[in-house]
């Protein structure tokens, strides 16, 4: 099924310069890209992005991360797109994501972990709306 999902390079991936890299792997896979822009946010873009963690003991040091610096936010497009990025992605602290995997390749660390992928079909929806209205 051709689904849409959407993805977050986050500060260290523009910081370490891994942008190409990691959207190449994404296009390599067969994933199409729908909508990219560079940008960076506020805390109330974070707030809105994340607004499932707010209250959450780990959303304060997250949000100065994100708003740290430019990230990348991409719509990417394909056969079952939410579950193929999750996959790619890896598992979300880097020290324990899979060899081959983003994550596994290119971080040590749980919140800078270079990438962020819808979970299901509702947020990608949700979060597709808050970054690119105009789709």
């Amino acid at each position: 099924m051709t689904q849409r999902t959407f993805v977050l390079l986050k500060p260290d991936a523009v910081k370490r310069g891994l942008v190409g890299q990691i959207l190449a792997r994404f296009e390599s896979k067969g994933l199409q890209i729908v909508a990219l822009e560079q940008r960076t946010i506020d805390a109330a873009q974070a707030d809105a992005h994340y607004a499932e963690h707010v209250e959450r003991d780990f959303y304060p040091p997250l949000r100065d991360f994100v708003t740290s610096g430019p990230l990348v936010a991409v719509v990417l497009e394909g056969d079952e797109a939410i579950e193929v990025v999750r996959a790619l992605n890896g598992a979300t602290d880097g020290r324990k994501a899979a060899p081959g995997t983003i994550r596994g390749d290119y971080s040590l660390s749980n919140r800078e972990n270079l990438v962020h992928g819808s979970d299901s079909p509702e947020s990608a929806e949700r979060e597709i709306a808050l970054w690119f209205p105009a789709l």
